[in-house]
């Protein structure tokens, strides 16, 4: 059985080295995020490099996720590095601290309005929520707090707003200076942390457009403003991500499943791409094998439809990077099982704006309703195939592309499989051989099985798919 759903892994120090990496993808990884938030960019340059050439090596297409820092809010440095806040003591933010002159009294902040952001009874929440601290007065850039939840508290660590509500723009100089670095390294999906509104996306878009990027925006919604505005951030955006970190930490955590799935089901109806990402299987940092918790979380990502599930930690810092890609394969694999493939009435009652839009759901419906081995989309830019993945099926999708960055792209896409294919619609007797060696040869089909094939007159042009065929397969 092919896995459908698709496996993004964050590089590090632990997933870096050739052979490793060479694991990795045989393993299962489809698409490799690279962390703007830690690292150099000769780091990430070369880090881009090899996951190339051991996609290469492999014979595999791995698409490249670059994760923009966004403006996390932190505290700044203590003098002893760390302190001990005790339930019931005192202790003060404030902006215009010295970086370094943190102590048990207060420390400094890194967002320099964020004294205007809260007010009396707020909820501060540090160390993505093991400390609280209730706001009890603002003194001009300082913020008077009374600690509800003690405990210890180091250098860097993010601050929350219970509720959301601070007032941080989503990019940062140094965004701006790693959007440049993206297009440089040709990233198929930029994330932008953070996003508080469409407007945050479309800005995004912009600025990587304009530095000479051609990756798809992926929005990571992990504040209480992107849950509220989700209808214009999933409009602006290729692809979400539901980063469970930040956002539940703001929202809560009791709401967060809840949140997930509202959020996977809203993306997919827009026919949009969905990653579920945070913590899947984090305790495989140390551990071979994940809890059996961490099993249950992933499959009920799977099983509501995410396309992607992701590891950060588990692949970039920890002990077992390759064992992390198997296991999150193998329970993918075991939840695709138990979903119900066919969904034939899923817009039986939209109108289509496009023609290439309404092949693709025709080619879906036939495929639910007649026995086929595989369909096969040849196209340009990989909406087809997209299109295609949205209706639950069981039957896998080849994208059948002349591109590279076309079959990087659909790497990301629930149930897509990317084939590199010189297309010549002028010849289709040709075609339809060459199809048939290729499916043959790589175990998809064989001779007497019906595939179904959808394709446009013209070769070359994007969206011009308007054709469906049902071919059987044949060896000679």
């Amino acid at each position: 059985m092919l896995r459908r759903t698709k496996i993004v892994a964050t590089l590090g120090p632990a997933s870096e080295r050739p052979k490793v990496l060479r694991k990795m993808i045989k393993s299962g990884l489809d698409v490799a995020r690279l962390n703007f938030s830690h690292g150099s960019a000769d780091e990430h340059r070369e880090r881009a490099r090899q996951v190339r050439k051991a996609a290469d090596d492999c014979g595999r297409d791995v698409g490249l996720l670059g994760d923009l820092q966004g403006p996390k809010i932190r505290v700044m440095r203590f003098e002893t590095g760390s302190v001990n806040l005790e339930t019931g003591a005192s202790f003060f933010l404030d902006s215009t601290l010295g970086l370094n002159d943190g102590t048990r009294k207060g420390v400094g902040v890194a967002l320099d309005t964020l004294h205007e952001d809260v007010k009396k009874n707020d909820i501060l929440l540090l160390n993505d929520g093991l400390i609280s601290l209730q706001v009890d007065k603002i003194d001009g850039t300082r913020i008077h707090t009374t600690v509800v939840d003690g405990g210890i508290l180091s250098d860097h660590k993010g601050i929350n707003l219970k509720g959301g509500g601070l007032s941080a723009p989503a990019l940062t100089d140094v965004d701006r200076e790693n959007i440049k670095l993206a297009a440089e390294l040709k990233i198929d999906f930029l994330a932008v942390s953070f996003v508080r509104s469409g407007a945050d996306v479309e800005e995004a878009r912009r600025l990587f457009v304009a530095a000479g990027g051609n990756g798809q925006i992926v929005a990571k919604i992990e504040r209480t403003e992107a849950v509220q505005d989700i209808d214009s951030i999933i409009a602006a955006a290729d692809v979400i991500m539901v980063a469970r970190g930040d956002l539940g930490v703001e929202m809560g955590y009791a709401g967060l499943t809840g949140i997930q799935k509202k959020l996977i089901r809203k993306t997919r109806k827009a026919h949009k791409v969905v990653i579920t990402a945070t913590q899947m299987m984090e305790s495989m940092i140390e551990n071979p094998i994940p809890t059996r918790a961490e099993v249950s979380d992933v499959a009920n990502a799977v099983i509501d439809g995410t396309d992607a599930v992701m590891l950060s930690g588990e692949t970039a810092v920890g002990k077992h990077p390759n064992k992390a890609i198997l296991a999150m394969a193998d329970v993918c694999v075991g939840a695709e099982r138990f979903q119900v493939p066919q969904d034939s009435s899923q817009r039986a009652a939209d109108e289509f704006a496009r023609v290439d839009e309404a092949i693709a759901m025709a080619a879906m419906y036939t495929a639910n309703h007649l026995r086929v081995a595989a369909i096969i989309a040849l196209t340009e830019s990989g909406s087809t195939a997209l299109w295609m993945s949205r209706v639950r099926s069981d039957i896998p999708i080849y994208a059948l592309t002349p591109h590279e960055a076309t079959s990087r792209r659909v790497t990301l896409y629930r149930g897509v499989y990317p084939v590199e294919f010189e297309i010549d619609v002028d010849k289709p007797r040709a075609l339809y051989q060459d199809i048939f060696k290729k499916l043959i040869a790589q175990g998809i089909a064989k001779s007497g099985d019906l595939a179904i094939l959808t394709k446009g007159d013209q070769d070359g042009v994007s969206g011009s798919t308007n054709a469906l065929k049902i071919l059987e397969v044949t060896d000679e």
